[in-house]
């Protein structure tokens, strides 16, 4: 059987529909800097990544001074609350009884402290978490760091471990930390890029995850295998 005791999420798509509101933001740092303009969909592809690594991975020519002004004007945009995002439906009940059925629960995400403090604040979440880490106090996905410090913090195995995301930064940081990655259809990847990672399943809707870690925790050890969507 499976002995799942810490379940791991990511934040943005997964737990919050804050694509939008990203996208928003990161458009209007760039238009704030008068870069050449980034598309939707050339946004959407670095949401996941710290902040530094995203601005990187869309002008891959900046230099240093850059990345800063850039992660500097993005953060204004989001702590200024140039739009607001809502949590996906049934989040709170899920955590809630994924929580008093005994599971550990935190967060890895690729926000900034600041971010996920604000946004933990006002979804009134924060007393669900054991622990959080994010990419600016850690390395940023798919590095393992950011997910073994928490697996280290709460003293719990890697294959103890469950890591739930929207990208496929989510499912490599899960392998590269041997812990079990499970996917999320909803987010802003696909499930050709999630699927290169083999994640044990993929999620339609977060209210199935409860379900699902039922049914896992009574296979036999000879039936485990990774699930399609």
């Amino acid at each position: 059987m499976y002995d799942i005791k810490l379940l791991v999420f990511d934040w943005d798509g997964t737990l919050m529909d804050s694509e939008a509101q990203i996208v928003t933001c990161m458009q209007a740092a760039i238009a704030d800097l008068s870069l050449d303009p980034r598309s939707a969909d050339q946004v959407k592809n670095i949401i996941g990544l710290g902040l530094h690594e995203a601005v990187s991975a869309l002008y891959p020519e900046s230099d240093d001074s850059l990345v800063i002004a850039m992660a500097d004007r993005y953060r204004d945009h989001w702590l200024g609350g140039c739009q607001q995002s809502l949590l996906f439906p049934g989040v709170e009940e899920t955590l809630q009884f994924l929580k008093a059925e005994g599971f550990q629960l935190a967060v890895a995400t690729g926000k900034g402290r600041r971010g996920l403090n604000k946004v933990l604040s006002e979804t009134r979440l924060s007393d669900m978490f054991a622990a959080t880490r994010c990419s600016d106090e850690t390395r940023s996905k798919p590095h393992p760091l950011m997910l073994e410090q928490i697996m280290t913090e709460l003293r719990i195995a890697p294959e103890q471990t469950l890591m739930i995301g929207d990208t496929e930064y989510d499912m490599e940081m899960a392998r590269n930390a041997q812990a079990h990655p499970v996917a999320v259809s909803y987010g802003v990847h696909e499930w050709e890029r999630l699927q290169r990672h083999a994640p044990l399943t993929c999620l339609d809707r977060i209210t199935e995850l409860s379900d699902w870690l039922a049914e896992i925790a009574e296979q036999p050890d000879n039936t485990r295998k990774h699930v399609g969507r």
